[in-house]
């Protein structure tokens, strides 16, 4: 999965980064000139891995990763787009985009930015996603015209400027494409065009250690139109620096923190994506991967490889929590949870396959 971080300048951006990928990126309250996106390739925390990997000792233990990229402030106060061509290519290779919002107390930025206002911040932030998008629109309208004025009208074209006409009405009236209502052949028409819009868009609200907790009113806003999750981003990246786990626990455990920023994160961005985890075992290899929720096992296997889709015959399939319960592959075939699932089963959050296949 891939998650950009976006935001307007001193947001907290880059602070948010090394809290969730314990990086070292640059931060401070003044321009650092920076162009391209801070990106850190993380391991997804997940316990059934690490309980997976004690029992069969494999060779290898692979996590599902995370790509977290950091990108500059969005700011077109001097005309320039959004991102250069570059990390725009990288935004839009994004599954989701999460919008970091100062919530945080300092003086010197609020002498030029103003209070922190969380709502206002998201608000300009979507505003400039929903412009671009509109700008991209209009421009292939004008080109799709201008075919259709030389002659080269086709059922393709025209159907895409319907859809296109259908996004130009709903960007223009603030509407992003993520709520608007598309069948699959116009969801189809539209796909190669990566919408920054149409992207999932989370909310983190960066506060600081003081008030961390006690922004139940600014939360609740937000979460009535985004999934939110709340940092004390200066007192998390301090933590995420820190080698003493247990040091770290503990000063968690003062303000009220169960997990660390990058697995709040994470869980946030698999429900509001529709993602799980399911698992290979062997002596091997232990490995996460992960699907979209409802993926049938076939698309399971093409995951792992695209031979196992293709020559699929069977999964054998059972759960985690049934093999810790059972404590062993053998009690699990001993309780009777141990099943032969065809290609269209649904893949459960937790399920460890075995394909079988011939090619």
């Amino acid at each position: 999965m891939k998650l950009g971080l976006i935001g307007l300048p001193k947001s907290g951006k880059t602070t948010i980064f090394n809290a969730l990928t314990r990086s070292d990126a640059e931060v401070a309250s003044y321009s650092s000139g920076r162009v391209e996106p801070n990106i850190a390739v993380v391991d997804v925390e997940d316990p059934r891995v690490t309980r997976l990997s004690a029992m069969y000792q494999p060779k290898k233990t692979i996590y599902a990763t995370i790509d977290f990229m950091d990108f500059v402030g969005v700011d077109r106060a001097e005309g320039k787009e959004l991102w250069s061509g570059a990390a725009m290519g990288l935004v839009k290779s994004a599954d989701a985009l999460a919008v970091v919002v100062r919530n945080f107390a300092n003086e010197t930025l609020e002498s030029t930015l103003g209070r922190p206002d969380p709502t206002r911040d998201v608000d300009a932030v979507n505003g400039e996603l929903l412009l671009s998008d509109l700008v991209l629109v209009e421009t292939r309208l004008e080109r799709i015209a201008a075919d259709h004025q030389r002659g080269k009208k086709t059922p393709q074209s025209q159907a895409e400027q319907k859809v296109l006409e259908l996004l130009h009405e709903a960007l223009g009236a603030e509407r992003p494409i993520r709520d608007m209502e598309l069948t699959d052949e116009q969801q189809k028409i539209i796909s190669g065009f990566q919408f920054l819009s149409r992207k999932k868009l989370l909310v983190v609200v960066n506060s600081d250690e003081t008030s961390y907790g006690k922004n139940d009113q600014v939360i609740q806003a937000l979460s009535a139109r985004f999934d939110v999750v709340e940092f004390a981003g200066d007192f998390e990246m301090e933590l995420a620096r820190l080698d003493d786990q247990e040091e770290a626990t503990a000063f968690m455990a003062e303000l009220g923190i169960t997990e660390s920023a990058r697995s709040r994160l994470t869980t946030l961005a698999y429900e509001a994506l529709g993602l799980i985890s399911f698992f290979t075992v062997g002596p091997d290899e232990v490995r996460a991967w992960t699907i979209h929720r409802g993926d049938p096992a076939v698309e399971a296997a093409r995951t792992i490889h695209s031979d196992l889709a293709r020559g699929f015959i069977r999964a054998e399939c059972f759960s985690y929590d049934d093999l810790i319960a059972a404590g062993s592959e053998k009690g699990v075939r001993e309780a009777g949870r141990f099943r032969l699932e065809g290609k269209e089963y649904p893949v459960q959050d937790g399920d460890i396959l075995n394909i079988r296949f011939s090619v």
